[in-house]
C-alpha cells in the first residue's frame, strides 16, 4: 500500500484461498492483458476467459503466458466445457487444457442439461488433473431452483472434488442468485450460507451493488467473480473501506 492508514480491514494475502477476485476477460488483446496486470495484478486471483472466447482469441498461448508471468491462474469459461461435452469431446477438452497449461477448470451446466451424478463424475475426473470450480445455477432466467436444491447441489459438488462452487449470475448479473433486475435473492443467499462455508463459494457479482451486498454480508474477504477488468481497483477499494459505499464499514475496528 502506498500510505499508512489505521483501522483498515485485514485482507488475505496472495496466493489467497479466500477473498478471491476473479476477473472475466471477454476479449482483451495481449497488450491490454499486460496493462491489466501492470495495474492490478496484486488484486487479481483468477482470470476467466469468458464463455467461448478462447476458441476465437488470436495468439491464445501468448495471451495466457502474460497472465502466467504474473502467477495468475487462467481458466476457460464453462460454456466452452459444455460445448465440448455436448459434442462428445470431453477427452479433447482435457487435451486442450493440457496443451495450454490450464490447471484450473470450470465445470458447468448452465446451457445444457447434465444429470447431476454425471456432472459430479466429470468433477471427480477433472480434479485429478487440476483445480476444479463448478458452477451451480442455470443461465435460463425461467429456471428457478429452490434454496434447498442449491445447497444440495453445492454440497455434492464439493464432495466430488470441486475446490470452489460458483454461484451462477451470468456476465450481466441477472439470473441465478439474482432477480432479473439484478437484485440479490437474499433469502437464497442466506440459506446457502447456513450450509456451505463462505470460503468455498465464489459469488458471481458483476454489478457494484451486488459486490457491496456481499462485502457487507460476509466481509472484505468474500470471494467475488465476473469482475470487469476496469473494476478491479474500484472493487479493492470497496473491500477495504476506501470508497463511499463502505467508508464507515471498518472504522473503529481494531486491526488484527
Amino acid at each position: 500500500m502506498n500510505f499508512n492508514l489505521s483501522q483498515m480491514p485485514v485482507r488475505s494475502k496472495a496466493p489467497r484461498t479466500d477473498g478471491l477476485t476473479m476477473v472475466m476477460d471477454k476479449g482483451l488483446s495481449i497488450n491490454e492483458a499486460e496493462n491489466l496486470m501492470c495495474a492490478t495484478s496484486p488484486y487479481v486471483d483468477l482470470i476467466k476467459l469468458g464463455f467461448g472466447t478462447s476458441f476465437v482469441t488470436p495468439n491464445l498461448k501468448a495471451k495466457i503466458e502474460v497472465y502466467r508471468k504474473y502467477d495468475i491462474p487462467v481458466y476457460f469459461g464453462g460454456t466452452l466445457f459444455e460445448a465440448f461435452l455436448i459434442r462428445n469431446q470431453f477427452d479433447d477438452y482435457l487435451g486442450i487444457c493440457k496443451e495450454y497449461g490450464i490447471t484450473y477448470m470450470e465445470v458447468s451446466d448452465g446451457s445444457i442439461t447434465i444429470p447431476h451424478a454425471e456432472k459430479c463424475g466429470y468433477i471427480e475426473k477433472m480434479s485429478k488433473y487440476g483445480t476444479v470450480l463448478s458452477e451451480v445455477g442455470s443461465k435460463d432466467a425461467a429456471h428457478i431452483m429452490p434454496p434447498y436444491k442449491w445447497v444440495e447441489l453445492m454440497r455434492a459438488e464439493l464432495e466430488a472434488g470441486s475446490s470452489f462452487v460458483i454461484a451462477e449470475a451470468r456476465e450481466a448479473g441477472n439470473v441465478g442468485i439474482y432477480r432479473g433486475s439484478g437484485e440479490v435473492r437474499e433469502g437464497l443467499v442466506q440459506e446457502i450460507l447456513t450450509q456451505i462455508p463462505a470460503e468455498k463459494i465464489l459469488w458471481e457479482a458483476p454489478q457494484k451493488a451486488q459486490q457491496l451486498y456481499f462485502i457487507e454480508l460476509i466481509g472484505c474477504n468474500v470471494n467475488l467473480g465476473n469482475i470487469a477488468p476496469t473494476e478491479v481497483l474500484p472493487l479493492e477499494t470497496m473491500r477495504i473501506g476506501l470508497r463511499g459505499d463502505t467508508f464507515h464499514l471498518f472504522l473503529n475496528k481494531e486491526k488484527s
